[in-house]
């Protein structure tokens, strides 16, 4: 990005102010990385599965009519980055959304789908 250098006009003080609002390059290429996750449609409908319900491996393959292996690999992926979250019950792993702003990411992406 190109850094802004020369403020001589009264618009420049508003294009400084939001220049420095920015986040840095660190935190934006990370929030693109999140939304990356996001870009697979598998994910996509295990997220909206676990946004109905906490869930085992085995249950959210009989949701998805998918197999194992598929559901487990793309819940390591959303675990990794933050997306999922589970807890063991006997010898079944429960998987959860893993806080309130996956909840909200996706229930605004279909807000926005909807307008």
């Amino acid at each position: 990005m190109e850094e802004i250098t020369e403020y001589d006009e009264k618009d420049d003080k508003a294009v400084l102010e939001i220049s420095d609002k920015l986040p840095d390059e660190d935190a934006l290429f990370d929030l693109a990385e999140l939304f990356k996750i996001f870009g697979d449609s598998t994910r996509i409908k295990i997220l909206f599965v676990l946004l109905e319900s906490d869930l085992s491996v085995n249950d959210i393959t009989k949701v998805l009519h998918m197999t194992q292996s598929a559901i487990s690999h793309q819940l390591r992926i959303l675990k990794a980055n933050g997306l999922v979250k589970y807890k063991r019950d006997g010898k079944s792993l429960i998987y959860s959304l893993a806080d309130a702003h996956v909840h909200t990411i996706l229930s605004q992406g279909l807000d926005h789908l909807a307008d």
